[in-house]
């Protein structure tokens, strides 16, 4: 179904159409967490923090297509609002073309690269040649995953945030029941789950597209609309690349993090894995509402509605607010209890640098939430030079402040980072969001 985001009451409607993709979250996340806990129980400790240690370096090739995902949304999103369904379709069909060239060139990259990458973050010799088959097999498959979030993306630009749903709820459960399959029946270790991940991805990939054609031809045009368009990739660029690189430099981040965490050790880096899943189910169900305010702000910006936008910020941060408050209760109360799903209690080292992890991070995420939010304010308007400066303030703060704090608190250290990088991009992101809205209503 397509709707329009311009029409409705907009603290309700936002609910309303965000909450699918919340629940898409959900179900997404709760394959990569599956992917842990079936590793961690029925593989050992060492398989759970080989597809650990590999993590970041698969979250860089997911931030370039969660970057693409963000780019086109809001460009289809202000055709949308517009009424422009000509030039929404033209960018539809650039977006597809260029996503596929793209994924394919940084498949075979990343094929031929990923010894190289596994070496660069310091991966222990003893879990190595299962961390890089993990990578080389995600790798593989990463055309689908690139064309998914894009398919997704479109979807939500025409305010259905359902359809991906759907294909999700499948994709999560099959993925699900292949691990179990392949690494408790069948006895693949670390290979198993990355088949698994590989096979579901696929399927999700494949049915989401074929959707998608058939639902943009509901979209009647007067023209036949063209079908790549150099300007209109421009115009996507301008959103998509400081998306990507916004995505792929907390990546990029992150590997450097991670390879000071494995310089710890294999039960830190088990820990670590098992924890920052949580943790990453948790900021990506925030930056889940942050799209949807994102979409929401690029279609009521399209028809001139400046107003809706304040109100859709105001929603945004109510909402994030309270769900923040219920993940701080329960990774803060019950840590442990979350962390023995991954591991077994012999695992007493690696559990316990989990939930202090945890423990540490959490009391932040009404911090975290605060800057989401306002960075889809500030992409759905167009504002990617102040987006920018937001986030790499945060990232670069996180990173530095990991390798001087390790120094004096090793692990701990590394912990006590991220909140304070938080707070420097929240602070920067809400000032800017607030000035963007006032500036864009004082030019209407």
């Amino acid at each position: 179904m397509v709707k329009d985001l311009t029409q409705g009451e907009p603290q309700g409607l936002l609910l309303r159409f965000t909450m699918p993709m919340f629940i898409s979250v959900v179900f997404q996340q709760l394959y990569n967490i599956a992917d842990s806990v079936i590793a961690g129980r029925y593989a050992g400790e060492d398989a759970l923090a080989a597809v650990g240690a590999s993590y970041p370096i698969t979250m860089i090739f997911m931030a370039i297509a969660v970057g693409c995902n963000i780019g086109c949304s809001v460009v289809i999103s202000q055709f949308f609002g517009a009424k422009r369904y000509d030039d929404m379709k033209t960018s539809v069909s650039t977006t597809l073309i260029s996503a596929m060239a793209l994924s394919i060139i940084l498949t075979v990259a990343g094929l031929l690269c990923s010894r190289s990458l596994m070496y660069f973050i310091q991966t222990p010799e003893n879990i190595f040649e299962a961390g890089n088959l993990y990578l080389k097999i995600y790798i593989g498959g990463f055309l689908f995953v690139f064309l998914y979030n894009v398919a997704t993306g479109i979807f939500t630009s025409l305010g259905d945030s359902r359809t991906p749903l759907y294909f999700l709820i499948g994709s999560s459960l099959g993925n699900i029941l292949l691990d179990y399959w392949f690494v408790a029946d069948f006895g693949w270790g670390v290979a198993g789950v990355a088949w698994a991940t590989f096979l579901a991805q696929g399927a999700a990939c494949i049915l989401a597209l074929i959707a998608m054609v058939f639902r943009l031809k509901s979209v009647k045009t007067e023209k036949s609309p063209v079908l790549f368009s150099v300007l209109m990739l421009k115009r996507i660029g301008l959103i998509a690349v400081p998306s990507v690189l916004q995505q792929s430099f907390i990546s990029i981040g992150n590997i450097f993090v991670q390879g000071l965490i494995n310089s710890f050790g294999s039960s830190v880096i088990a820990g670590y894995s098992a924890a920052v899943k949580l943790n990453t189910f948790t900021i990506t169900s925030f930056t889940t509402l942050g799209n949807g305010v994102s979409n929401f702000t690029a279609q009521n910006m399209g028809a001139g509605e400046v107003n809706r936008v304040k109100e859709g910020m105001k929603g945004g941060m109510k909402t994030g607010l309270f769900l923040a408050l219920l993940f701080l209760l329960v990774f803060f109360g019950f840590g442990g209890l979350l962390m023995s799903l991954f591991m077994e209690r012999e695992s007493a080292a690696a559990m316990a640098v989990g939930v202090e992890f945890l423990r540490i991070v959490s009391p932040f995420y009404l911090v975290v939430v605060m800057k989401l939010v306002s960075d889809g304010v500030l992409r759905g308007s167009g504002s990617m030079k102040e987006f920018m400066v937001a986030t790499f303030s945060d990232l670069i703060l996180r990173v530095a402040l990991s390798f001087l704090f390790a120094r004096f608190w090793g692990t701990t250290g590394i912990w006590m980072s991220w909140p304070i990088g938080w707070m420097a991009g929240a602070v920067l992101s809400l000032f800017y969001s607030k000035r963007v809205i006032k500036r864009i209503g004082c030019s209407t």
